[in-house]
């Protein structure tokens, strides 16, 4: 009786990943599944093309722009904070997998949870108290050094943004754990790095 219920669990799964997508969804899944890889090679590229091109100024030309060390490191928020994004959405950020792996199925999903609750806490925190460092900037008319009219502000908005999509992440990977808990699955605790 338990392997009929399993199998019609699983057939429900597949019936509902078959399904095709609505043409309006589309681009909403596209962007689910590529807007922290998006930000980053756009971040990665703007920041290795400005110090590429500026360091052959530099050697060749003795030319440089007043700006050409600062924004890259600006851009270096935007890069770091949708890269922890990432890896939260794909699992592959620190965690104690291998003592989770020994723990029964039920501490397996506690911990699930206990991480949940502790990203959602943390990022709460970081998202208050960065959103007042984005305002002071913002207030101030704080300028990127080197730049007549860049605003500093428009990169410290990486870390609330990249945070409230972190705590996204993480009810999405919640919501995907209790649906694994209810029908039994195994959890995966051993991500790829490579996906």
């Amino acid at each position: 009786m338990t392997d009929h219920k399993a199998t019609a669990a699983q057939a429900t799964s597949n019936d509902v990943a078959d399904r095709p997508t609505p043409a309006w969804l589309s681009p909403l899944k596209w962007l689910d599944a590529n807007l922290e890889k998006v930000i980053i090679l756009v971040s990665y590229s703007g920041m290795a093309g400005i110090i590429f091109v500026e360091v052959i100024r530099r050697f060749f030309f003795s030319l440089q722009a007043p700006w050409s060390t600062s924004i890259p490191v600006l851009l270096f928020l935007w890069l770091t904070w949708f890269g922890a994004s990432l890896n939260v959405k794909q699992r592959t950020h620190l965690s104690l997998n291998e003592i989770r792996m020994r723990l029964p199925y039920a501490g397996q999903f506690a911990c699930q949870v206990l991480d949940a609750v502790l990203w959602i806490g943390f990022g709460a925190l970081v998202i208050h108290f960065t959103i007042a460092q984005v305002e002071l900037a913002h207030m101030n008319f704080a300028i990127v050094p080197g730049t007549d009219n860049v605003m500093q502000w428009w990169f410290y908005l990486a870390t609330p943004l990249a945070w409230a999509l972190i705590i996204f992440r993480v009810l999405q990977n919640l919501a995907s754990d209790i649906a694994r808990f209810r029908r039994r699955e195994p959890f995966n605790l051993q991500p790829s790095i490579m996906d």
